[in-house]
């Protein structure tokens, strides 16, 4: 089993070292790949040193006009640059643990497996951070609750089956030609959840099966820039970030000849709910009023999502 190691990099010359020994460690990691997004710290020169110390596994890419173009569009470089079989994806300002491998090399020896995710932990690079965050993230796995079969993933990201648990790219690895199944890889307008965009398209048309879902195979860094730390604690809005990654979402569904219409309808729902969760205030309890009167299920929706709670009433 070869591993390619995906790891976009932008203003983390603190952590992306750790983050690449912690891809390195394994024997199964046959490259790490580093998109260096034009960072504004010294993330480059460090990229720079750790491509030639490890020069036979690290590769050092960027943009073709040295530009800034963002973890999605990052991703993507790297996923169309890796040559091995199997591809696994690391933020650089993560890491990976010892057991990150230990249920894929097992479950990869069924052919129809297209992919496999694990849990993911918490690890706070800071007194100051975990000042911050501690009360949102604790020591709280990000898992899925329980095993699955992979024809309920999909259903179960978008919430169609109540409690299912989320999984992040830190804690998934994919046979590159499940790449090939999906109408598009990770989409560059969303500047936000482009990896849960990701994710839920995967989970549609490939065979996702789970691994180690109740200890974390890697972990996620959190520090006082992290971007989406910042939404978690609403100092940016997360209701307006989720109307974009669901009508993302729609659209898509909409256009997928395959869509049960269930899921199309529930996907429908969501980014109404969280578009009322967006609106001034008139508009949005004329809209609760509108959905309560003739779709009593786009506030349900919503009010199955905590985050659409949290702002309700903002």
């Amino acid at each position: 089993m070869k591993i390619s190691v995906i790891i976009p990099v932008y203003n983390a010359e603190k952590y992306v070292t750790q983050a690449v020994e912690s891809a390195l460690q394994f024997d199964e990691v046959a490259e790490v790949i580093l998109i260096e997004d034009k960072s504004p710290d010294n993330a480059l020169e460090v990229c720079e040193k750790l491509a030639k110390t490890h020069d036979l596994r690290v590769k050092l890419l960027q943009h073709p006009d040295k530009g800034n173009h963002g973890a999605g569009e990052s991703r993507n470089l790297g996923m169309r640059n890796a040559t091995c079989e199997f591809i696994a994806f690391l933020d650089a300002d993560d890491f990976f643990l010892p057991n990150r491998f230990d249920a894929e090399k097992e479950i990869f020896k069924k052919p129809e497996v297209d992919g496999v995710y694990g849990a993911i932990g918490v690890h706070y690079h800071s007194e100051k951070a975990k000042e911050q965050f501690y009360h949102i993230y604790q020591e709280k796995l990000t898992t899925v609750y329980q095993p699955h079969p992979p024809k309920d993933v999909f259903p179960g990201l978008i919430g169609l089956r109540g409690s299912f648990g989320l999984f992040s790219v830190d804690g998934l690895t994919i046979r590159k030609s499940a790449l090939e199944k999906m109408d598009a890889l990770m989409k560059t307008d969303l500047k936000l959840h482009q990896d849960t965009d990701f994710l839920m398209r995967l989970a549609f048309y490939a065979n996702l099966y789970p691994g180690i879902l109740d200890k974390p195979v890697a972990v996620r860094g959190v520090h006082e820039s992290n971007r989406i730390s910042q939404v978690d604690s609403g100092k940016i809005k997360p209701a307006s970030t989720r109307v974009l990654l669901w009508n993302h979402l729609k659209n898509w569904a909409e256009k997928e000849p395959n869509m049960p219409k269930d899921e199309l309808l529930h996907i429908t729902r969501m980014h109404r709910s969280f578009e009322i969760a967006n609106s001034s205030f008139l508009r949005k309890w004329g809209m609760i009023l509108k959905y309560l009167a003739t779709d009593f299920r786009s506030i349900r929706s919503g009010l199955y999502n905590i985050n659409f709670r949290k702002n309700l009433f903002s």
